[in-house]
Formats: structure tokens, C-alpha cells, sequence
């Protein structure tokens, strides 16, 4: 059975979406996932996998900037994406304890696309996230694999993204609410029409923080409260084909930081609020085998407002989504809990 979604419970976000309402809608950006499910193993962990231009015959690097509101988290690739302005090959995101095993499988899977390309001593810098999912999920155990990884990798694919307990997002809280994966998307018109579009790993905020479009919704929904302190992290990923710089891109993924802000979070001291944002646009060939002058098409920065807006839109939804996906979900550490889903009728009835 499909989940609803945010919209479905007569939740008015703003804005234009995609046909999908999700990263997907940005022209030849795959998502895949590996859902590692287990309770009699405390196992509850996954890989979510985003291939920026699919399964492309030949390495093309998109442009990119990153930005990180609070840095107690990782994301690899980025020295490298503020020193270039872009990157090449997949995103994943996955738990703390297994950016490693990712990477590896990231750096696998770039050197089987293109052959060519890494016996002329290239060189392997894929983007791996995480977040914390300590309190659903055993992460102790070191359960994912670069063979899972890989799984989400092979996986990826056009079209809906599955949300809530997906990937990734499998063991993760949100606003004390079972979160994880979250997407959402916008239509936009500056020099041309362009899609944003956000994929959020939610893992973050307290619940008397919670805010969902200007209601106080963690202050009506009390009850089952899990923790005290915030300890969890959030991941965004933006993409657009819009035509952006390096430099406007950075802008963008900074405008993260309110997109998640809408939702009521301050950023806590233990949070990694770490944001990338990339663009499809102006595809070009690696660095070292283009010609020495290039011609690109960029908008101008001084027009760029509302991609600013609908990222923030798209942030905000994306986040919300991840919530209403959830489900109620037993605590590993401690024990004998019950992380709840937040109640959907409930927020329906809010904003009947």
C-alpha cells in the first residue's frame, strides 16, 4: 500500500511541484535504495544511493557547492567541491559507522562505469553522508557492507522515491517521530524553467521544536517523547538544472539551512546540518580532457531569488514527508521504548 504523503493530508505547502514530488523530477537523477531490516539482530540501518546523471556512458561532473550549518557529522569530497566547484560520481548516504564500507563501494562502481577513464591515473572522490541511527539500529554491529552499498547503487532508478524507513533513512528520528528519507520538488521560471529539488536524510530536532508550517505541532503532540537533548544530524542533498556557478551553488545549498529551519530545529550542538547542492546543467567533460576555453551558460546571481525559495520550499517538504512516511518502530538503545510515527490524522485534523 503507498504511503500518503504530506500533501495528501491537506497540508498547503507552497509552491509548484514535479510530477513526482522529488529529487527524480530533476532530468536523469536516479535514486536507489538497500534496506537492511532485522529486529531480532537490533538491525535497522541501509544505503540510500543518488546518481546525478544516472548511468552515463562517460564521466561528466556536475557543479556543486556545499555548506555546513553545524559540522558534527561527514560528508567526504567536500575540500574538493569548495576548492573546484564540482564533483564527480554517486551520493550516498548511509549511518556513521559506514561511510567507509560506502566509499569503497562508491569507488568500485566509478571504476567500473568508465574503464577508460581510471587506466589514464584519474582519480576516485565520490560524496558519502551520514547520519546517526544508534537508537533504532545496533551501529556497533557495522552491518552495512560495500556489497550493500553497491546494492543501492544497481538500484537506482528514475521516478517515486520511496520515503520514511527507506535506505539510509531506515533507523533515523526526526523531532523524536520515526524520520529518514524525505523528497520533495519545484517548478521554477528565471531565464527559463528550471526544477529544485531537495532528498533529506531527517535525523534531527526535538519535539517542542517542531513546527510545520507555522503551527505548533510538537506542542500539541506530546506524548511519547524519546530524549531530552538533541543528538542526531540531518543530511540535504539539493539538485537543479538550472544553470548555476559554483559559487551560486554554495549559495543555494546554504539556503538549506531555512528549509530545515521552517521545521522548527535550532541547530543543536550535536546536530551535523551538512548540505550539498548540484546542478545537471552545462555538462562538460572531465577538466583534463576538455579544451582550454569553455563557454558556459549561467544565470545571473542577481535573478536567483526564487531558486532560493523554491529550495526552501522543497527543504521544508521534504522533511515533512519524511515524518508523515513513518512508521512506529522499537528503540534498540535503550531498550523497551517505542519511537512512534507521528500521527497523521492528527495532523490532518491540525489543518482541517
Amino acid at each position: 500500500m503507498t504511503k500518503p504523503r504530506a500533501r495528501d493530508l491537506g497540508l498547503p505547502f507552497p509552491g509548484t511541484p514535479g510530477p513526482c514530488n522529488a529529487i527524480t523530477d530533476v532530468p536523469g537523477v536516479e535514486v536507489g535504495f538497500c534496506t537492511l531490516t532485522d529486529p531480532a539482530q537490533s538491525l535497522r540501518t541501509g544505503v540510500t544511493a543518488i546518481l546525478p546523471r544516472g548511468r552515463a556512458p562517460e564521466p561528466v561532473p556536475v557543479m556543486a557547492g556545499h555548506y555546513a550549518l553545524n559540522g558534527n557529522g561527514e560528508m567526504t569530497g567536500t575540500h574538493w567541491i569548495d576548492d573546484a566547484g564540482y564533483f564527480l560520481g554517486p551520493v550516498l548516504i548511509t549511518n556513521t559507522h559506514a561511510v567507509g564500507a560506502c566509499h569503497t563501494a562508491a569507488v568500485q562502481w566509478m571504476i567500473e562505469s568508465w574503464p577508460a577513464h581510471f587506466r589514464a591515473h584519474a582519480w576516485a572522490m565520490p560524496v558519502v553522508a551520514e547520519t546517526y541511527d544508534g537508537v533504532l539500529n545496533d551501529i556497533t554491529r557495522l552491518a552495512v557492507t560495500p556489497g550493500h552499498a553497491r546494492a543501492a547503487l544497481d538500484a537506482a532508478a528514475p521516478g517515486p522515491v520511496a520515503e520514511g524507513s527507506s535506505g539510509g533513512g531506515n533507523g533515523m528520528i526526526a523531532y523524536e517521530f520515526k524520520g529518514g528519507t524525505g523528497t520533495a520538488s519545484r517548478r521554477v521560471s528565471v531565464g527559463g524553467d528550471w526544477t529544485v529539488a531537495a532528498l533529506v536524510q531527517a535525523n534531527f530536532g526535538l519535539r517542542p521544536w517542531l513546527s510545520v508550517l507555522g503551527k505548533p505541532v510538537g506542542q500539541i503532540l506530546t506524548e511519547d517523547r524519546l530524549i531530552e537533548t538533541e543528538t542526531g544530524s540531518i543530511i540535504v542533498i539539493l539538485a537543479t538544472d538550472a544553470p548555476l556557478s559554483a559559487l551560486s551553488l554554495r549559495a543555494l545549498a546554504k539556503r538549506a539551512a531555512l528549509g530545515i529551519g521552517r521545521s522548527g530545529t535550532v541547530g543543536g550542538n550535536s546536530s551535523g546540518d551538512i548540505f550539498l547542492a548540484f546542478s545537471t546543467a552545462n555538462p562538460q567533460p572531465m577538466a583534463a580532457r576538455a579544451e582550454k576555453l569553455r563557454t558556459v551558460t549561467e544565470l545571473n546571481p542577481e535573478h536567483l531569488d526564487p531558486i532560493y525559495q523554491a529550495a526552501v520550499e522543497a527543504v521544508d517538504e521534504a522533511v515533512i514527508n519524511a515524518l508523515v512516511a513513518g512508521e512506529d518502530v522499537a528503540t534498540v538503545n535503550p531498550p523497551g521504548k517505542i519511537c512512534r510515527a507521528i500521527d497523521r490524522a492528527a495532523l490532518h485534523r491540525i489543518f482541517r
